[in-house]
């Protein structure tokens, strides 16, 4: 039986604006059906704002001028069916636009909108993700159409960039189309990954045609129609356009591609688009096979630029001519287009070489209008474009085969392909790939002085390609000053800068969408030179004293100083700068003119000077003369007398301030004074080695000489070496006596190179290098030092100071975290600066990783703890090497580390510890530049097991009864919660489970129930018991052994009639543990013995089996079915039937039989399942019945009748009874009672309903 509804049409629930109407419309089976209208279980009556109108079987209910109050639910009653529908009222909008922000969901805070650019004209999708949730950069890919991925055809007219703001954590994603093209239209997608979530969204390009040539073609048509007609007439456009035949739409979507569906739909009109769909897979596509073509072209093809690739197809006939078509123009088997030079006239008729003629024209592309004359006269001129055959394209046809070769494929090449073989066509498209750009030469770092020309070179692996250049990840671009200049020179890209200045010193990078390379720049001022130094003057009186010199800057200007005080231009006095040439002319010397001068340059630290000495004159008077004064210089020689000889030295002994100090390399020349009469033979002695007039001291090499002349004794030492270094000894005889000094000699050099170059310690951008001063000092102290530093890969070293360092320790800066160095040093002393140091092992710049994140407690007990934290945000370039865990107690400052060495994991527990101990908790990564800042716990803690109550988190699948065939493996894992370690017992209908029957395993977070091959004996209800103390939990779980059932009993045949048999069994004794789902009837001549089926999955124990053949003999048999499958043995009839035909077997014979009462009790097949729900949220109540006549149902809560209370809804279909309790409340809670009454009998279910309150979070 079935419960009907009194309704045809029910009114279904309407939203509607504040002060409008609404109307609820319902439809009854019946035209004479009494309809009741209510609003909160009250009944409507027609008034001022509910009008009730009823015609025929259709009835309304309008409301009129809607409140905030109307907004309720509302019922319609007719017989015994109730419809409840509601109405919801909207508030009147105050002015603002409606919220058109599209729903954010999955990764995406913005999503690419579809847009819509002309052709030739640049359009950007912009996509952003918030990676704050996220443990990985997120990765995203853009894709045309279903599956070609844009990253390889990032270039010239496709750029991908990619942001990321550090204070909101969003990444931004951008897709910039540059120069649109019309085949750039079509379906994009965007798909964005991390780790297990992904998120994807679709966007449209429309690419539009030129505007204003379309505007231009259109007004010329315009004009051209006006001035023939003279007046615009659309008439004649609407005529033509009505006549034109009606377009089967379905013609046209069942020969289109899928991807066409959307726009076709769109253009005829088509609103139903799924309809239209399910329309489409019903009717019969038939491909009609090509006629033209054996083997198509493939849909399409890929090819990397500059390769080469072959287009083959397959015709039916091997003498058709094919054509080739790129985007629908056809290739022609030309090459490149040239001028030719040349001048012909040739003479044609049109009558005799009509032929020759047209063709001629054609080949030209010459395009005219008008009657031939009689004789044409064709000139050919200068520069006519003709094409000579080219590799580019090549053409085969080798049997049915025809192939079309494309040599040196270029971005150009990237369009759709078509082969057109008389009517027919097929079409594919190619896909040219433009491999990535790798940098084949790295930048050089390089150090330059201020004002000179930088060129920053690298070299690409492809010509012409597009490379953009970075300072200081700023990118860089033509200035209005042309300060900087870009040059391309086939694979090489240059950046050249004018004038360097100090603002121009950073890190420049080039890229490429296939890598990068990153040098450094640094500027230094120019050191100014001097080419010529200012010397001492001596003048005389009434003289001209000029000083000069000469360095090496033009620009630079300076100050002249006389003892301290600047010199100023006067009418004696002349200050000239010419060039790099600066002078101070003194005219007519005067004595207060002596002194010390001074040239101190402009910005630089250091000064020229000279001293001006005054020669003094001797004024006699000259008496044969005039009375006017002469000046005459008087030169007085002194006459020594007869004496022993004498040396004349100031630097005699062998004192710090008589040593006579001489730089390595340099001349040493001796010129010692000596006095005596008669002259003195001079002897030079050094050691044992003796020296005499004009004998040359070493016989090495020839490098001392000593030559005596009258008065001076002169000793040389050519390029001085350091064993030169010592006390000279200089005797001089004569007849009158001797005399000897003592001359001491220290020969000074640059310091040998420092020692033991070693780098102590690495951070992001520098490092810290030490070394050891050098073994020689070159007899002068050491100044400082001066560093230098260069890549591994690279044979230019960069100098890191220009005045020298003191210390032995230094800090270099500015370097490329990643990058290789090495460093090398040179000492300077006052002579000048080493050799350079062997160079330092290499090493790479890299800091510490910021601090772990997320460092929490997961789990305490009395002695141990659990930490857990997540990687740092930033690693750095630098393998992460592990991280390290500390503790302290509370008040003291001594962290103990919680394990030897470092751990890998990102979780760790910690045993050992106090009971009852107050500890604070750190964690550090480690990398190759030591640890990170610390991660630390907000407060400390204190180690000491927090009590908690067991549960069991029974999974959902095993709420119900599991089913398990034999033989098969049972695994429960069933989680569980409590602290400290619960108590966990298994049991079988109250026994232990034992290990022979199951196997448990327990664990502090779950247990497993394991068995490995099933039995019958399995089944049954296992409980399992959770408990701490006095505190359980409990849960069962049904597990039901099914098997294959027996064979059928007793198989008869009952009848026979005609060419029927009617047989009749009885069901199995063995049923596998589970319901009978039918059984299979198998019928077979015995003959043959081939089985046929009769009948599958048949429900009853008898049937019929008709269609059997007069005069053969035939055997049955049944199969039982349960949920497992067949039975494995059958049921056969004990004897065969053999039909024989006879009229009386044919004839029918009516069956005689009583009447049978189908009437039954009322029964219910599925009884109501006690509850427990949440208050305030909807909950029902189902069972199921059955009885003929239909019984009479009644609900009763705790034993009162509520079927006419609001609060429930009674529903029955298909004798499925359903209460609905609409937002129970505590006082909801109860037994409730279903009972079915008809006139064999009643029958009566209840359950029990729980209602609790909705815990708080």
């Amino acid at each position: 039986w079935c419960l009907f509804s009194a309704f045809a049409k029910k009114p279904k629930t309407q939203e509607a604006e504040e002060g409008s109407s609404v109307v609820f419309t319902a439809e009854t089976e019946k035209p004479d059906a009494k309809v009741k209208w209510q609003c909160n279980s009250k009944d409507i009556a027609s008034g001022n704002r509910y009008v009730i109108a009823a015609d025929g079987n259709k009835h309304s209910l309008s409301i009129q001028a809607i409140t905030k109050e109307d907004a309720t639910v509302y019922a319609v009653i007719a017989g015994g069916s109730k419809v409840k529908f509601e109405l919801k009222v909207v508030s009147k909008p105050d002015g603002q636009p409606p919220d058109t922000r599209q729903d954010l969901t999955g990764l995406f805070t913005e999503r690419p909108q579809s847009g819509e650019v002309t052709v030739g004209g640049n359009i950007t999708f912009v996509a952003k993700v918030n990676a704050e949730s996220l443990l990985k950069k997120p990765t995203i890919k853009w894709f045309k159409g279903k599956w070609m991925d844009l990253a390889s055809k990032s270039g010239k007219h496709l750029q991908l960039k990619e942001t990321y703001d550090r204070n909101s954590k969003v990444y931004t994603f951008e897709m910039q189309v540059i120069a649109a093209k019309a085949n750039f239209a079509g379906g994009y997608r965007c798909e964005v990954s991390s780790r297990d979530k992904f998120d994807s969204c679709n966007f449209e390009l429309t690419v539009h045609g030129e505007l204003d040539r379309n505007i231009f073609v259109f007004h010329s048509v315009i004009c051209s129609f006006v001035q023939d007609s003279g007046e615009l007439d659309f008439s004649a456009l609407l005529k033509k356009s009505s006549s034109e035949p009606d377009v089967d739409v379905w013609d046209i979507l069942s020969a289109a591609p899928a991807s066409e569906y959307q726009k076709i739909a769109f253009q005829y009109g088509i609103t139903d688009l799924r309809g239209m769909l399910k329309r489409l897979k019903k009717m019969k596509k038939e491909e009609k096979k090509s006629e033209a073509f054996l083997k198509k072209l493939d849909p399409a093809y890929q090819v990397t630029k500059g390769h080469k690739i072959k287009l083959a197809i397959e015709v039916a006939n091997p003498d058709v001519d094919v054509k080739w078509l790129k985007n629908g123009q056809e290739i022609h088997p030309t090459g490149r287009l040239e001028m030719r030079e040349e001048m012909e006239t040739i003479h044609l008729s049109p009558t005799r070489h009509a032929r020759k003629l047209f063709m001629f024209l054609t080949c030209l592309r010459v395009i005219f209008s008008g009657k031939l004359h009689r004789y044409c006269h064709i000139y050919i001129i200068k520069n006519i474009k003709c094409y000579r055959p080219s590799s580019r394209y090549i053409f085969e046809s080798v049997g049915n085969m025809r192939y079309l070769t494309i040599n040196h494929c270029s971005l150009s090449d990237d369009a759709a392909y078509s082969c057109v073989v008389g009517e027919e066509k097929c079409t594919t498209e190619l896909f040219v790939k433009e491999p990535p750009i790798q940098i084949v030469k790295n930048l050089e770092d390089q150090m330059v002085m201020k004002g000179e020309r930088v060129e920053l070179e690298c070299e690409v692996s492809e010509e012409g390609a597009n490379v953009k250049w970075e300072k200081d990840g700023v990118e860089l671009t033509r200035d209005e000053s042309f300060k900087y200049r870009f040059k391309k020179d086939g694979c090489k890209h240059v950046l050249i800068i004018n004038e360097a200045t100090k603002e121009d010193c950073g890190h420049y990078k080039v890229k490429t969408n296939g890598g990068e390379s990153v040098a450094e720049l640094l500027v230094q001022e120019k050191e100014l030179e001097v080419y010529q130094s200012i010397a001492d003057l001596t003048v005389k009186a009434k003289d001209q004293a000029v000083f000069k010199c000469e360095v090496s800057d033009e620009n630079v200007r300076g100050t002249w100083y006389k003892n301290g005080v600047e010199v100023k231009s006067d009418t004696r006095i002349n200050i000239t700068h010419i060039g790099r040439i600066h002078k101070l002319t003194i005219d007519e010397v005067k004595p207060e003119d002596e002194g010390d001068y001074t040239f101190v340059p402009d910005g630089h630290a250091f000064n020229l000077s000279a001293k001006l000495n005054f020669l003094v004159n001797l004024y006699l008077n000259n008496f044969s003369l005039s009375c006017l004064p002469v000046f005459l210089e008087v030169k007085i020689d002194y006459v020594p007398r007869q004496d022993p000889p004498k040396i004349h030295l100031d630097c005699m002994g062998r004192t710090a301030e008589s040593t006579i100090v001489v730089v390595a390399g340099n001349k040493l020349r001796l010129d010692v004074p000596i006095t005596g009469d008669p002259a003195p033979t001079v002897i030079w002695t050094k050691g044992e080695k003796i020296v005499l007039d004009r004998i040359i001291f070493d016989q090495g090499d020839g490098r001392v000489h000593v030559e005596t002349t009258k008065g001076h004794c002169v000793f040389t030492i050519e390029g001085a070496e350091r064993q030169d270094e010592g006390v000279y000894s200089v005797v001089v005889r004569n007849p009158a006596g001797e005399d000897t000094a003592d001359i001491n000699v220290k020969v000074v050099d640059v310091p040998d190179p420092p020692l033991a170059v070693r780098v102590v310690s690495v951070g992001e951008e520098s490092c810290i290098v030490q070394w050891d001063p050098p073994l020689y000092d070159g007899g002068q102290p050491i100044i400082g030092y001066v560093l230098e530093r260069k890549k591994k890969k690279s044979y230019r070293w960069m100098r890191l100071n220009f005045d020298p360092y003191p210390e032995t320790t230094y800090e270099a800066k500015r370097m490329i975290e990643g990058v290789a160095y090495e460093m090398r040093v040179y000492a300077v002393n006052g002579i000048g600066m080493s050799r350079h140091s062997l160079s330092s092992h290499p090493f790479v710049p890299v800091a510490p990783t910021s601090e772990p994140i997320g460092l929490c407690v997961d789990d305490i007990s009395d002695t141990c703890i659990s930490l857990k934290w997540r990687r740092p945000e930033r690693i750095g370039s630098a393998e992460l090497e592990g991280y390290g865990v500390e503790y302290c107690k509370e008040g003291t400052d001594e962290w103990l580390p919680a394990t030897e060495g470092l751990t890998d994991r990102t979780a760790l527990t910690i045993r050992g510890l106090t009971t009852g101990d107050k500890l604070q908790f750190r964690v550090r990564a480690h990398n190759m530049a030591g640890p990170s800042a610390p991660a630390t716990l907000a407060q400390p803690v204190t180690i000491r097991e927090i009590m908690q109550r067991p549960k069991i988190w029974l999974p959902r699948n095993l709420r119900q009864t599991l089913i398990r065939k034999v033989g098969d493996t049972v695994n429960l894992v069933i989680p569980f919660q409590g602290k400290p370690r619960p108590q966990v017992t298994w049991s079988k209908e109250g026994e232990p489970l034992k290990p022979p029957f199951a196997s448990v395993r327990n664990s502090e977070v779950d247990t497993i129930l394991f068995i490995r091959k099933t039995d019958r004996q399995h089944s049954g209800k296992y409980d399992l018991q959770v408990q701490i103390e006095n505190v359980e939990d409990t849960a069962s779980v049904m597990l039901q052994v099914v098997d294959l059932p027996g064979p059928p009993e007793a198989l008869k045949i009952m009848d026979v009639w005609g060419f029927n048999v009617a047989l009749e069994w009885k069901p199995p004794k063995d049923n596998g543990n589970c319901e009978i789902s039918g059984y299979t009837i198998q019928k077979a001549d015995k003959k043959t013995m081939e089985w046929f089926t009769v009948y599958e999955q048949y429900r009853r124990t008898n049937c019929v089996v008709s269609d059997l053949i007069m005069g053969n003999e035939y055997v049955f048999r049944v199969y039982a079915i349960n949920l497992v499958g067949l039975s494995q043995d059958p049921c056969n009839t004990k004897d065969s039937l053999i039909l024989i035909p006879s009229p009386a077997s044919i004839a029918y014979k009516p069956p005689s039989h009583k009447d049978h009462d189908f009437s039954e009790a009322p029964k219910f097949t599925h009884p109501l399942v006690n509850r427990s729900v949440i208050a305030g949220y909807n909950a029902t109540l189902s069972c199921s019945v059955r009885g003929i006549p239909k019984p009479k149902v009644t609900w009763y809560k705790n034993k009162m009748d509520i079927s006419n209370e609001a609060k429930y809804r009674m529903l029955s279909k298909q004798g499925v009874l359903t209460l609905e309790i609409r937002k129970p409340c505590l006082f909801d809670g109860g037994v409730y009672t279903c009972k079915a009454v008809n006139a064999s009998g009643e029958d009566i279910v209840e359950c029990k309903l729980e209602v609790r309150q909705e815990a708080e979070a």
